[in-house]
């Protein structure tokens, strides 16, 4: 991922949080909101939250990479002009890259369609 698709700031998380669509599954949270015209425009952003509870530092990394590998494939199915943040729950470690994959891909469709009603 290019730096510009990267959400790295807590406010940047913090606004996501305050003003995104949220839905979860056991395995991962993910919330979407839409950008505003003075934040950059025409690009998709991915931001990904992994605390301790979820595991080690290996497994944490694991998830991260797995929830990026997602996102690069998975982009041009997103909006335009959103920021989405993972959330990884406990669950997440135990998944498999496919299983985390199809597992990201349902809960996101149903953020998507949440946030557009």
């Amino acid at each position: 991922l290019r730096r510009s698709d990267r959400i790295r700031r807590s406010r940047e998380y913090q606004r996501v949080s305050r003003l995104g669509a949220r839905t979860a599954n056991p395995d991962f949270v993910p919330l979407i909101a839409s950008r505003g015209p003075g934040e950059g425009f025409g690009c998709r952003r991915l931001g990904i939250a992994a605390s301790r509870k979820v595991g080690n530092a290996i497994v944490r990394n694991r998830i991260k990479r797995g929830v990026r590998e997602w996102f690069r494939h998975s982009r041009s199915n997103l909006p335009v002009n959103v920021d989405l943040v993972v959330i990884a729950r406990r669950h997440a470690g135990e998944l498999e890259g496919h299983e985390m994959a199809d597992s990201l891909d349902s809960i996101v469709v149903r953020a998507l369609a949440r946030w557009k009603s």
